[in-house]
């Protein structure tokens, strides 16, 4: 009989950590320092209790030593990965894209031409920044007497905070700090007063294109080309080599002109890529 509560009394021996930290940064790119450890100990006790397992031994065992254990390397990955984000986090982006980003992207030649306004939100996590920029980019169409269709297209490489992204569900406590009129706007509150939910509605939903993206991969199978990326509070967990690969290959999807917003702890200098800073965290592409 499995005793359920013995991973509770156990740790990861320098070994597997040592194994698990250079899966995770070869594999994600995340740095896993020793000051993670107790983290990872308690995220992936979570799964190894789920799958039956009654140590990290056997459930590392099944995951890198079976068949059948590469299917939960996707699982394994969603486990480690931080998925922190909330609803206008970083609010001075949302007055740069409504002030600047659009007014100007509206006179570009390759808006007129395609009649269609593309952001990428890289590293979406539970959805909270594309429906944020969504929101903004709805909340600036009615000022114009012509806009031209829009879109976003998020990206993440845990396939569970995909999930909850897809279906925009959230606690209303997540919406507390939005202005009454947008919320009454853009979501629908739960009919039944005992699960305090709330869900994105259908018009911002129709207009967002979710796909799980390991940043590592050596290249990014994205036919679109945009006026906007959003990849913010992500390459902090990254390594400088890492995040110049990274960025280099985000902005290949860039257009000429096109704005690349990051998070305000993090910073383009020294990585020597075509991108001038116009505004904190927000930069264009020169070239």
């Amino acid at each position: 009989m499995i005793d359920e509560l013995s991973i509770y009394k156990q740790s990861l021996s320098d070994r597997q950590f040592n194994f698990l930290k250079n899966f995770i940064e070869t594999e994600c790119g995340i740095k896993m320092p020793h000051s993670k450890r107790q983290m990872l100990e308690g995220r992936l006790r979570k799964r190894v209790k789920y799958l039956g397992y009654s140590s990290y031994k056997d459930y590392l065992d099944f995951v890198f030593n079976t068949k059948e254990g590469s299917l939960e390397l996707i699982n394994l990955i969603d486990v480690v990965t931080t998925n922190k984000t909330e609803f206008f986090r970083e609010p001075d982006h949302f007055d740069f894209l409504r002030n600047v980003f659009i007014p100007e992207m509206l006179e570009s030649d390759d808006i007129k031409n395609n009649n269609s306004l593309k952001i990428w939100s890289a590293g979406c996590s539970t959805g909270e920044e594309a429906y944020t920029i969504l929101i903004e980019v709805f909340e600036d169409a009615q000022k114009y007497s012509w806009f031209p269709d829009f879109f976003v297209y998020a990206t993440d490489i845990s396939t569970n905070v995909l999930k909850k992204a897809k279906k925009g569900i959230y606690e209303i406590d997540k919406v507390n700090n939005i202005p009454y009129d947008i919320k009454k706007r853009y979501f629908l509150k739960s009919k039944d007063p005992e699960k305090q939910l709330v869900k994105v509605k259908k018009a911002l939903r129709d207009r967002i294109f979710f796909k799980r993206l390991n940043f590592m991969d050596d290249k990014y199978y994205i036919k679109e080309r945009f006026h906007g990326i959003f990849c913010r509070n992500v390459l902090i967990y990254f390594s400088k080599e890492n995040q110049f690969e990274i960025i280099k290959k985000q902005i290949s999807h860039l257009i000429h002109g096109g704005y690349y917003f990051m998070g305000h702890s993090e910073s383009l200098h020294d990585l020597g890529l075509p991108l001038k800073r116009v505004a904190p965290s927000v930069y264009k592409k020169i070239d």
